[in-house]
């Protein structure tokens, strides 16, 4: 077995794992799309049906992040993130061989689940296995591997389901598991320390009717019942926090929340950080093809710019995190980000290619310095037994504020356009709605810079 620096195992190793595992996720999530026409024409699925598609995995992604990291604190971070790999590679394999529409988008709930598993306990592995010094650039390669998996997702998708069909998707993706699974024995056992205690199931119960509500709310909130939904998301929130902060064992870490200010205010950063800049590909997706004309394939060129420097950023800014105060280097980040977003409130439909790229790359920068540093200041700010929960905190703000900034655009477009298919009559509303969310998205992250600060000053 490799040896390093005395020790019987590879971090190097290890680390890789970790990383192919953590790619699956981004990579599927974003592949998955190119395939929903082909998916649909096969079914014969409507429009609404194939945008469960990617639902029902963020869904039950959002849902068993919380549990996963709790579960890896109590069961063992290697036993969970290995049982949610399995998962995963099982869900595609199913996905593979489904016959309906129905089943496909239970495998697609199941692959959700062990994402989950996956990205609950990644970033706690890396940070046990990784001391400070250089724990920031091994979560920055990690980051890196996110990045990877939204760049090279929207352009494999597409060839894959061009030349092999859209099963062959989950092909790939259940290869990717193997090494993964094949070198599972290569995890030191110190790596899954167990401390048993008692499951938070009414936790379970109120966290999942809770994220149910919020997410079908959020995709309607312009009716009535979304409106109804998203009171009982309120409610539930309440209770929710209620019962936890009772619990002896507490799916949501009540504690740190409430007593480490920098924890709680680095997780409010990212959810803010994730809330405004989600968006902006699908944003600047529509923008092209209806305002400028583009083909699909040429705006999905010109898009790949933004995770692309991100890919690069990542690791560098968490190497800075490991000999600066990370808190500082993300706080630069999300100022680089505001100001990317209030540029792109003044989009209009003769900005020049050489503008965009400007501001893609501007937002890039922006995105790949907060992410791997902010990581970094929310898992130094827990002791060792909370690194799973830390981990499933960070995972959870990612995936809500992906739901929050989706959720932001749909009440814009459903209140200036209503639902009117967009065309040039409308294109005027349709970048009215731009400037708008842009604007907003700006705003936001500004306020998110004052929050980094804050922290800052608390540590």
């Amino acid at each position: 077995m490799e040896q390093e620096e005395g020790r019987s195992y590879s971090r190097r190793l290890i680390l890789a794992l970790i990383t192919v595992a953590t790619f699956l996720n981004p990579f599927t999530g974003t592949a998955i799309n190119l395939a929903l026409p082909s998916i649909g024409a096969e079914f014969a699925a409507d429009a609404a049906t194939l945008a469960w598609v990617s639902s029902a995995y963020l869904l039950a992604s959002v849902i068993f992040l919380l549990p996963g990291g709790r579960l890896g604190d109590s069961r063992g971070r290697v036993t969970v993130f290995m049982a949610g790999t399995i998962i995963y590679a099982a869900g595609a394999l199913l996905t593979i061989l489904t016959p309906t529409i129905g089943m496909l988008l239970l495998f697609r709930f199941l692959q959700g689940i062990g994402g989950a598993m996956i990205y609950a306990n990644s970033v706690a592995l890396i940070t046990y296995l990784y001391p400070p010094g250089e724990r920031g650039y091994a979560i920055g390669l990690n980051t890196t591997a996110v990045y990877a998996g939204l760049s090279l997702g929207p352009f494999l998708g597409g060839a894959l389901t061009q030349f092999l069909g859209w099963r062959s998707i989950f092909i790939v993706t259940a290869l990717l598991a193997v090494p993964v699974l094949l070198y599972a024995g290569k995890f030191p056992a110190f790596l899954n320390d167990r401390h048993r205690e008692r499951f938070d199931v009414p936790g379970l119960v109120l966290s999942s009717a809770l994220i149910f509500c919020l997410f079908l709310g959020l995709a309607s909130a312009t009716t009535p019942a979304g409106m109804v939904l998203l009171a009982a998301a309120l409610v539930l929130g309440v209770v929710f926090y209620l019962v936890e902060r009772r619990h002896p064992n507490p799916l949501l870490p009540v504690s740190l929340l409430t007593s480490n200010r920098v924890f709680a205010a680095s997780n409010a950063a990212a959810l803010i950080n994730y809330s405004a800049t989600y968006a902006i590909a699908f944003l600047l997706s529509l923008y092209l093809q209806y305002i400028r004309g583009y083909e699909p394939v040429a705006a999905g060129t010109l898009l790949l710019v933004q995770p692309i420097v991100q890919v690069f950023v990542a690791p560098l800014s968490g190497r800075l995190a490991d000999r600066m105060q990370p808190g500082q280097i993300a706080s630069v980040g999300m100022a680089i980000s505001a100001v990317g977003l209030f540029c792109l409130s003044m989009l209009d439909a003769t900005t020049s290619v050489g503008v965009i790229l400007a501001l893609l790359v501007l937002l890039g920068v922006g995105v790949g310095l907060f992410s791997s540093p902010n990581t970094t200041a929310i898992m130094a700010s827990v002791e060792m037994r909370f690194y799973g929960s830390a981990s499933a905190m960070t995972a959870m703000m990612r995936s809500l504020g992906m739901m929050l900034s989706m959720g932001a655009v749909l009440v814009v477009f459903a209140v200036i356009m209503g639902s009117t298919a967009v065309t040039p009559t409308i294109f005027p509303e349709f970048l009215r709605s731009l400037h708008l969310i842009f604007l907003a998205f700006g705003i936001l992250s500004a306020f998110g810079v004052v929050l980094s600060l804050l922290r800052n000053r608390l540590r």
